[in-house]
This record gives C-alpha cells, structure tokens and sequence, in this order.
C-alpha cells in the first residue's frame, strides 16, 4: 500500500448491481454523441468498442443520472451549487461504485479476497488485462518489458478473461471513477459497514 492507502476492516451489507464491464465510446456517445476519447500519440482511444476515457467525475455522475432517466429511475446525482452531488440517502438509480464496493468486485469473489484482480502473485500473467506491455514503451516512462497482451494503449471492452468474481478489466485498460470524495482515512480496528467518503470535495476516488 502507499502511504495513503490506511488498511480497515469493511462489511458490506448494502446488496448492488455492478455492469461486467467499461462503458464504451458507443455507449457513452449515446449520452452524449459529440465525446470524443481522443488519440495517444497516433494510437485513437474513439474506436466504439474501446473504453471512453477523458471524462470528468461530473461526467460519469451525468451518465449514471441519463441512464437511470432511461429506465424511469431515481437519478442518484443531484444538481448543487452548478455540480452534481450524490443523493443522500442513496437512490434506486444507477451510480458510481463505491470504493469498497471496487475493491471487492476486484479482487473479492467466494469470500476470499485477492491481492490483485487475477490472484496474489506477481508478475502479471499472460491474458490477465491490457497493462503498460513491451507494446506501451513508446507511450509511457514505466512499462513491463516481458508482458505482452497485444495493446499499446486502450484494449476493447472485454479482450480479457474475467476475474473469478466475473468482472472484466477492473486490473487493467483505463482507471475507473469510484463514488467516493477522495480523503485520507486513517488506520482503524473498527469494522466500516458500506462506507463512503461522502461531501462536497473536489477530489474523487480513482481505482
């Protein structure tokens, strides 16, 4: 763990839904048709099979609210001050996960939780997700040069195994926006149930 990543014990009580998968530029564009995801160098991240990238929280909290207008639920995202916040208590409408609820789609499944998504050990195995490769190294300063999973950047939604849990590309692709205000939690024996670092920070959680 960094230095700001303080262990605890959580106990999630609150049942969830949570999509298999990244949303999609297609998907995305449907909400919103002019996004654009944009290139790396000359590598396009806009093909409508990739995952969107270059969205902002404020974004991804006015998809959730668009989707759940769809299907005639209670948005989970409420306009405040010109900023989307959450609906406090939480609504029947689609939102982001929390962290907690992250890290146990990631790395959790038949009550036993992992190190990363595809187990506890490293170095990352062949097929486990689209990670910074040999494929990367024009890209990025940091990249793994005995891996390669065939992407230089974004992977289409889905190229990769699930974890055991059944969740695609939550340890690798692009980062995923979590519900949370991002604050430092210090260390603590006592057990958080279906915590959330709620308010009207600027930061938000980033997996």
């Amino acid at each position: 763990r960094r230095a700001n990543e303080a262990q605890r014990a959580v106990r999630l009580e609150r049942r969830f839904y949570v999509a298999p998968r990244e949303i999609t530029n297609a998907e995305f564009r449907r909400f919103r048709s002019s996004h654009r995801s944009g290139f790396i160098l000359q590598t396009t991240l806009d093909l409508d099979a990739l995952p969107v990238v270059n969205v902002s929280w404020q974004d991804a909290a006015a998809y959730c609210n668009w989707l759940s207008t769809e299907e005639g639920l209670t948005p989970a995202y409420e306009n405040r001050g010109g900023k989307l916040v959450p609906v406090v208590p939480v609504t029947n409408g689609y939102r982001l996960p929390t962290e907690a609820e992250w890290e146990w789609i990631a790395r959790g499944a038949d009550g036993v939780m992992r190190k990363y998504p595809w187990g506890d050990t490293l170095p990352v195995p062949a097929g486990a997700g689209n990670f910074a490769d040999r494929n990367a190294q024009p890209l990025v300063a940091t990249f793994l040069p005995d891996l390669d999973d065939g992407y230089a950047a974004t992977a289409p939604v889905g190229s990769f195994a699930p974890n055991p849990a059944g969740f695609l590309d939550l340890g690798g692709n692009v980062a995923e926006w979590a519900h949370d205000v991002y604050t430092v939690q210090p260390a603590s024996t006592a057990t958080a149930v279906d915590p959330v670092a709620a308010g009207d920070g600027v930061l938000r959680v980033i997996r």
